[in-house]
């Protein structure tokens, strides 16, 4: 059954979508962000460690923002205190800093050659991967003929994807001395597992990354470098393993509402009662079209759901080109009247079926929540993430550019 939370009425769902549009939309709460990021901020910069200066947040705004609109979500977190911000690349760098946000934008997975020029442009903070990055953007940077480019270095701890290996530090130190128009502004790394806690070589992992980081930050401050701000926690890290928080945390999913997985499982629970978080979006769409279908037949493509009992079945005006799990055909359910409604048949790109026989005075019309909250009632996307075996990322990004997202404080 669907729990139940407090959300605004059904009539101010409706005023909040304009009807001349194709009823798919999107509700994201920029006052439940601000109040995600508060209380982010709060749990890591705990009173009794009186430190001379907070711990800073950097914002994870990439993929468009977790699918909540990366320009306006980072707006918003920026009016609300948040530091820095994160994104994927240059261009999401650019659409953040042309909505007006004016605090540091770090680009997390760094740049391509002939992107420097751009980035820079922009203000915008790069991150050097590889070695063989410097001289690029040293060139970028004295062609600029500006005050020198800060810039982020990542180290590869473990996860084996980015970052340069910690045998490559006095390779990079070399590298460094040559630039004079690049400033060293901060030193980072990713877990790769710090939501795992088991006793496994994957539970002892995270631990082995920190190890190997402040090994390698060690090395560099012997070579005589400042490696300025560092940061290693992401959402997991920032909820359970407060020795990782550093200068800086690195929130993503939990800025927007959802704890990520962890082993055990019972973690999680540990993990809401720490730090307890509000979602901060909801996908809605209506019915538009009811139809009666008798035992026995098909519905949709391949017949892959056939009624038992003579079945109401609604067509709702979103599917997985919306953001609808595909997966989510015959296992998954939405809110209609604050009623859990079976998806039924395979999700069509452009609409879904739902079995409604059992929802009283259904209607063409109705709102269907597809996760979110409905009235008292919500339907939380990582339990319908759980349900198909994927993580709550995946759903709140799939939400794509022709869903219309509607602002509200």
């Amino acid at each position: 059954m669907p729990s139940k939370q407090k959300s605004p009425s059904s009539e101010t769902r409706k005023q909040a979508h304009s009807e001349a549009r194709r009823p798919v939309w999107a509700e994201v709460s920029l006052g439940t962000l601000a109040h995600n990021l508060e209380a982010i901020r709060k749990y890591v910069n705990p009173p009794h460690e009186k430190r001379r200066t907070p711990r800073k947040i950097l914002s994870i705004v990439k993929g468009n923002g977790y699918g909540h609109g990366g320009p306006q979500v980072a707006k918003a977190l920026e009016k609300a205190g948040s530091d820095w911000f994160g994104v994927t690349c240059t261009d999401e760098g650019i659409a953040v800093r042309e909505a007006g946000v004016r605090k540091p934008i770090l680009i997390l997975t760094g740049f391509v050659p002939g992107e420097e020029t751009r980035l820079l442009k922009h203000n915008l903070t790069a991150v050097v991967h590889r070695c063989d990055q410097l001289p690029l953007l040293e060139r970028a940077a004295r062609r600029g003929g500006r005050k020198p480019a800060s810039f982020h270095l990542k180290i590869d701890t473990g996860m084996n994807r980015l970052g340069i290996a910690p045998s490559d530090v006095d390779c990079f130190a070399r590298q460094l001395g040559k630039c004079k128009h690049l400033q060293l502004t901060g030193i980072f790394s990713h877990f790769a597992s710090s939501g795992v806690f088991a006793d496994t070589a994957v539970g002892k992992q995270t631990r082995e990354q920190e190890e190997r980081f402040y090994a390698a930050l060690d090395r560099l401050r012997a070579l005589g470098i400042d490696p300025g701000l560092i940061h290693l926690a992401n959402s997991a890290a920032i909820v359970s393993r407060p020795e990782t928080w550093a200068d800086m945390v690195r929130p993503g999913a939990i800025l927007y509402g959802y704890h990520p997985g962890y082993d055990p499982a019972e973690k999680r629970d540990e993990a809401e009662r720490l730090l307890p978080l509000k979602p901060v979006m909801s996908l809605r769409t209506k019915i538009i079209n009811l139809r009666r279908v008798p035992a026995g037949e098909g519905v949709g493509y391949d017949a892959t759901f056939v009624p038992e009992r003579p079945s109401l079945i609604g067509v709702l005006a979103a599917g997985y080109g919306d953001g609808i799990h595909r997966s989510l055909g015959n296992r998954g359910s939405v809110l209609v009247r604050g009623k859990l409604a079976p998806i039924v048949g395979i999700i069509s790109m452009d609409v879904t079926m739902i079995d409604v026989t059992d929802i009283e005075d259904v209607a063409v019309g109705d709102v269907a929540t597809i996760y979110g909250s409905d009235g008292d009632h919500v339907l939380l996307a990582n339990r319908v993430a759980r349900s198909i075996g994927t993580v709550t990322s995946d759903l709140l990004c799939a939400v794509s550019q022709r869903v219309e997202r509607v602002y509200a404080r």
